[in-house]
């Protein structure tokens, strides 16, 4: 341990904040989870969530877990993105495949035209020209439809112009690449405290 990690660490037990006895972890009957019944009548953070040619079942089921969790209206399928039931969607979503709302289309260009003319703002996630961060946001942007595209070569042409926002994760490593459902789960969490924040 460093110097400095090691004189942190000796300020914080001196000065009584750091009292482990005080956390305790909850089980499962004590978390306040919604039913299944629930959560479907529930009101959604405007939030649709498009997978667009995922190749990897198990991050379609993680993403799946992860629109539960944070809530939002709904997933769409597009492409060549396996739908459920798959027993490797199964695995990772953990049942929120019957939870969050989904439907599939095999080209989601007319679902996208549509909800641009509805006020939906149609948010990619990729490293492009002209990105903004994914923290970039304001009440009034909302609603949103976040696109995430395939793990090796991301977004299609096609669908980065219909965007009319590009969302990048700043990123400070070697490799400039995040797994497609951790992506995905870092920008819906942070639209979502967005967007709570101003109810």
């Amino acid at each position: 341990m460093s110097a400095l990690l090691m004189k942190i660490s000796g300020s914080l037990k001196n000065s009584g904040h750091v009292n482990m006895s005080q956390f305790r972890k909850l089980h499962g009957t004590e978390m306040n989870r919604l039913s299944e019944e629930h959560y479907c009548g529930a009101a959604k953070h405007p939030v649709v969530l498009m997978l667009h040619n995922i190749r990897s079942m198990w991050n379609v089921g993680s993403m799946f877990r992860t629109a539960d969790a944070a809530g939002i209206e709904k997933i769409i399928l597009s492409g060549y993105t396996a739908t459920p039931p798959r027993k490797e969607i199964d695995k990772t979503a953990l049942g929120a495949q019957d939870t969050v709302a989904w439907e599939y289309l095999a080209t989601p260009v007319e679902a996208l035209e549509r909800m641009k003319s509805e006020g939906v703002r149609i948010c990619g996630l990729e490293i492009a020209e002209g990105s903004r961060p994914y923290t970039a946001f304001k009440a009034s942007d909302f609603p949103i439809c976040l696109i995430v595209g395939n793990e090796v070569d991301g977004l299609e042409e096609e669908l980065l112009q219909l965007c009319d926002e590009v969302l990048e994760i700043p990123q400070y490593g070697t490799k400039h690449s995040l797994n497609v459902a951790v992506a995905a789960g870092i920008v819906l969490f942070e639209l979502v405290h967005i967007f709570r924040r101003s109810v």
